[in-house]
């Protein structure tokens, strides 16, 4: 494996980051306050072509690998955490699925859209009774004739209100075995029965939407079923093993961040006569943090690669999502910590990239479920 970053990847860097340092940072601030997600600033992404990196062309899409879409989201989090949320979301979870399970006719009328920035794509698992427990959905959907008529209760939703269709888990019949089938559901959010609010006071990621989602007697066309009925349960597992390498990319982006600014702080703030960048014990906090953020990003480019070659990558996406989230916490504690009492205030932005970072040791699988999921992945 050779993780030096092709002509095109690093292009691709470098247009983002310009991106991201014009049109997205100076807006951090203002959406963390307001807990107001940018439309604007994605409706450019798309023009840019970057909501569809990892898209066929013929999909609206750049033709892109995973590695350059990660590459994407680690800079779009390095801006602001709740833009590189609600970036990684659209791609990952609510454009991926209809990619790799969606027919030819759903692909058409719901992905080029979301790749072309004309919408946003979410997707609707986590209930108030189905987390980590994803088998434990509770909301069903009953085939009456020819459509499917869905009854439930989503939660925590990134993007859910900004977007013209949510992808929907429900139980929709049993195993022989006992156990639910639980399936996959396009549900376009202006059907009737469909109510979307989206008033979360959040610690974090605020500049990210997050929507509650209420489904009574929702009635959407059997063909909305999205890939094979009795496989969804595997199908989301799938699209969470991709999810993950999103967070764990978003997780790098938001301690390089942190970590940046510590480093210029400490070359700048004089105590004792000279900068605090020239004390050991700051000296060895931040080697501590370089070397584990590029630790966590060689192990998200090895998922992505993986995951390109089309060789089995659940247990390195848990490795990068564990390590990366836990790891970019450290990193923006220690960065608080060597601002003193300025990195306890808003104006130095530290504090609010651990407010953002803590969500990635829990959204998309928490660090215990990570750990779960290695462990089964080494036979235990």
């Amino acid at each position: 494996m050779n993780f030096e970053l092709t002509r095109e990847q690093q292009m691709l860097k470098e247009m983002v980051r310009d991106f991201a340092e014009k049109e997205i940072k100076p807006y951090a601030r203002e959406v963390d306050e307001t807990s107001k997600m940018r439309y604007e600033t994605f409706q450019k992404l798309g023009e840019l072509g970057l909501l569809g990196i990892p898209f066929p062309e013929e999909y609206g899409g750049a033709g892109g690998d995973t590695i350059s879409y990660i590459i994407a989201v680690e800079e779009i989090g390095k801006a602001c955490g709740g833009t590189g949320l609600s970036y990684a979301a659209n791609t990952s979870l609510g454009a991926s699925p209809i990619y790799y399970f969606g027919t030819e006719e759903q692909k058409q009328e719901w992905l080029v859209p979301m790749a072309k920035g004309e919408t946003m794509g979410a997707f609707g698992l986590t209930e108030p009774n189905a987390g980590s427990d994803a088998g434990g959905t509770r909301t069903k959907a009953v085939l009456d004739g020819d459509e499917w008529v869905i009854n439930g209760e989503k939660c925590w939703i990134t993007n859910a209100g900004y977007s013209r269709q949510v992808i929907v888990t429900a139980v929709t019949g049993k195993r022989d075995d006992g156990r639910n089938i639980v399936s996959a559901i396009i549900v376009p959010t202006n059907a009737p029965g469909v109510t979307i609010s989206c008033n979360y006071d959040k610690m974090g990621v605020r500049g990210s939407n997050t929507c509650e989602i209420i489904l009574e007697n929702v009635r959407v066309p059997r063909k909305n079923l999205l890939g094979d009925e009795k496989k969804g349960f595997s199908q989301f597992l799938f699209t969470l093993d991709g999810g993950r390498i999103s967070i764990a990319a978003l997780s790098v982006g938001i301690a390089q961040a942190a970590f940046e600014k510590a480093l210029q702080y400490s070359k700048e703030r004089q105590q004792f006569g000279q900068s605090i960048s020239k004390f050991q014990a700051i000296q060895f906090k931040l080697a501590d943090m370089a070397m584990e953020i590029e630790l966590a990003r060689n192990m998200v480019y090895k998922a992505a690669w993986l995951k390109d070659q089309g060789k089995p990558f659940g247990k390195e996406s848990a490795f990068a999502k564990l390590f990366a989230s836990e790891m970019g916490f450290r990193v923006c504690n220690q960065a608080i910590q060597i601002h003193g009492g300025y990195g306890y205030m808003k104006e130095y932005d530290v504090e609010r990239h651990l407010r953002d970072i803590k969500l990635m040791e829990i959204g998309e699988g928490t660090s215990e479920i990570q750990r779960m999921v290695i462990a089964r992945q080494l036979g235990c």
